[in-house]
């Protein structure tokens, strides 16, 4: 497809493709909720089941809408950007550093270490499985977000994705959780991954490990 057909809403139904896979897991939870199964209470067994679902289709959900992407943006997610700058690498390093903090201060702990003392290692692994899935969807929220308001405002220098995955994965924590201040910490991490992305480059292959760790710890 040639560029100049391709417009910021091509970009942007991807982006909001992404955000609608997350809630293939509220679908999976109502479907669990109608075979008689407590969500509220689940056994390990169904913990890793519905776990294991979800990554799964997030994993597809998320490799159609970059097939979907390519054939009508001819975007390539893949394509490797310049190296890095030393002071890319410190602007990465800081928000490593406020993303720790932040979730110190909101779990009162480090995230990781509570979860693995909460969950034992097996269902430690599972979850972080899953993490690393919706991961992905985030960082293609993030990705083609980017990409619609780049195109919409010529400025490839401001986190668009981050602000936008803020504006929706992270805000809608607040009704997930039930919430305000969750809302608002999720909506943070979510400009954190979207300014990592920038600093990267824009370079997906840089940037998706980096989101997968910014998210996770």
């Amino acid at each position: 497809m040639k560029e100049s057909k391709v417009s910021g809403f091509d970009y942007l139904w991807c982006a909001l493709y992404a955000c609608a896979g997350f809630a293939f897991e509220l679908l999976l939870v109502q479907l669990e909720k109608i075979m008689g199964i407590n969500t509220d209470i689940f056994t390990t067994f169904q913990y890793i089941v519905h776990w294991l679902i979800t990554t799964v289709f997030w994993i597809v959900i998320g490799t159609l809408i970059i097939l979907i992407g390519k054939k009508t943006t001819g975007f390539e997610i893949l394509k490797t950007k310049e190296k890095l700058n030393k002071w890319q690498y410190c602007a990465i390093a800081l928000c490593f550093i406020v993303n720790i903090i932040v979730k110190y201060i909101d779990w009162n702990g480090f995230k990781p270490i509570l979860e693995y003392k909460r969950l034992g290692i097996l269902l430690f692994v599972f979850q972080y499985i899953y993490y690393i899935a919706e991961a992905f969807l985030i960082s293609l929220v993030i990705v083609y977000a980017q990409k619609a308001c780049e195109t919409w405002f010529n400025n490839d220098k401001i986190p668009f994705g981050g602000i936008i995955l803020g504006l929706t994965w992270g805000m809608a924590h607040t009704i997930s959780k039930g919430s305000l201040l969750i809302g608002i910490l999720s909506a943070l991490g979510g400009f954190l991954f979207g300014a990592a992305y920038v600093f990267v480059n824009k370079d997906y292959k840089k940037a998706f490990p980096i989101i997968v760790l910014l998210f996770i710890l």
